[in-house]
């Protein structure tokens, strides 16, 4: 059966994420990429793979109270998967059971038949029992990070937030006017939706066609506030320090109406292949891309020899708090050690380069984080210990507040 086939792709997708430490939208399309799945039958198992992810706290808790007994991790993905189609996805019962089963070893079907059917009668009894529970149960969230959250946003802000993380992403898309004007977009894709307050973005049932023809990105709206304040001009040289996957990069490139210079700096050389094929898609024809770590001590000559440089853009590697949504495995990585972590080397990347910038000129930070550490106490220790920057303004982006993803933008001005 399709459906069967499709629960298939999902549970070795699951199985491949939890063995193996790597992102799970890489997982799910190397899964899909191996199969021969119909449109509908792929779209169900995302479905099923992320709605698990998104959900695991509290399917765990309900095989808990269905079974005391210890079960093996490969049986509790199983029932992960069931569980998920039962209680959230509201698939029918007899598809939800039947299929699940059909999934399993034969060894394991009858246990799985058992508790999958036992959920079935009591549906309603395990709903009660979970809507009990506290919040890092009901909605999947590890505690230490809700803990966090109350204490910054407030108790009513983190059970917004969290119910932001658990939404299914819309897909938003930034207008590639290097290409396409905005009217000409709207009128060749008749199914965007214009977005309040962000003239060059839009919503979009499937960007497949416009993504491949470059004439947009998919980003969102929020990815825009480091590029607005970074006031990037034509005829200048600028550097984009971590630049993959390339969408501020092409964002950047476009504000200067690719003229000027533009060098894309990317740290790892397997995401060097999409940085170049995503640059020439939109019709960068400024970007020069360099793989380099800034946490090594030589500059390769092709960076150095450009310097000293308008303006600098570090969108730093971070914890992806502000974009669980789309990351939604993120929150099941981090544990509360890595916020100090990630400070450290956001503050020495920032150090690395401060020296390629020319006085007078602009160097904006950013992160898609919504943690003090990584954003608000960066800033303090910058303006604190390295005083050719002054701080000229900060900005930034909550999901409950704004509507779109989280980020954190701070401009600093090198002294003259």
């Amino acid at each position: 059966m399709p459906q069967t086939s499709a629960r298939r792709v999902a549970l070795a997708a699951l199985r491949t994420w939890r063995r193996k430490r790597q992102f799970a939208d890489s997982i799910i399309s190397s899964a899909l990429s191996k199969s021969t799945l119909q449109p509908a039958d792929r779209a169900f198992a995302v479905e099923l793979f992320y709605g698990v992810l998104r959900n695991l706290t509290l399917l765990d808790f309900w095989i808990g109270a269905l079974r005391r007994a210890h079960l093996d991790v490969d049986l509790r993905d199983l029932l992960h998967l069931g569980l998920y189609q039962l209680f959230i996805a509201k698939t029918a019962e007899h598809a939800a059971v039947h299929e699940t089963v059909e999934t399993a070893p034969k060894r394991q079907r009858a246990i799985v038949n058992a508790i999958l059917r036992s959920a079935a009668r009591d549906r309603q009894g395990l709903q009660r029992k979970a809507n009990s529970e506290s919040l890092d149960v009901r909605a999947s969230h590890p505690k230490f990070l809700i803990e966090r959250w109350k204490k910054q946003f407030g108790t009513d802000a983190t059970e917004a937030l969290c119910d932001w993380n658990n939404r299914p992403p819309p897909i938003y898309a930034r207008i590639n006017q290097l290409k396409i004007g905005r009217q000409t977009f709207l009128e060749r894709y008749r199914n965007a939706r214009t977005l309040p307050n962000v003239s060059n973005f839009v919503a979009l049932p499937s960007a497949t066609d416009a993504i491949e023809a470059g004439d947009c990105y998919v980003q969102d709206p929020s990815t825009s506030l480091a590029c607005k304040l970074l006031q990037a001009k034509p005829g200048e040289k600028i550097l984009d320090a971590c630049a993959a996957p390339g969408g501020k990069t092409g964002h950047i490139a476009e504000l200067m109406e690719n003229h000027g210079l533009l060098v894309a700096v990317e740290r790892q050389s397997e995401r060097i292949r999409l940085l170049d094929e995503n640059l020439a898609r939109l019709g960068v024809r400024i970007g020069k891309v360099v793989c380099h770590d800034w946490t090594k001590p030589l500059i390769p000559d092709d960076v150095g020899s450009k310097a000293p440089f308008d303006r600098i853009l570090v969108d730093a590697p971070c914890s992806n708090t502000g974009v669980m949504r789309r990351r939604l495995d993120a929150r099941w990585r981090l544990n509360p050690a890595d916020f100090t972590r990630m400070q450290g080397r956001q503050i020495e990347i920032v150090r690395a380069v401060a020296p390629l910038l020319k006085p007078g000129g602009t160097l904006v930070y950013s992160t898609c984080s919504l943690e003090r550490e990584e954003n608000e106490d960066v800033v303090q220790q910058l303006v604190q210990t390295m005083s050719i920057f002054q701080l000229e303004e900060e900005r930034s982006s909550l999901p409950f507040r704004d509507n779109f993803d989280g980020a954190f933008i701070a401009r600093f001005r090198r002294r003259d």
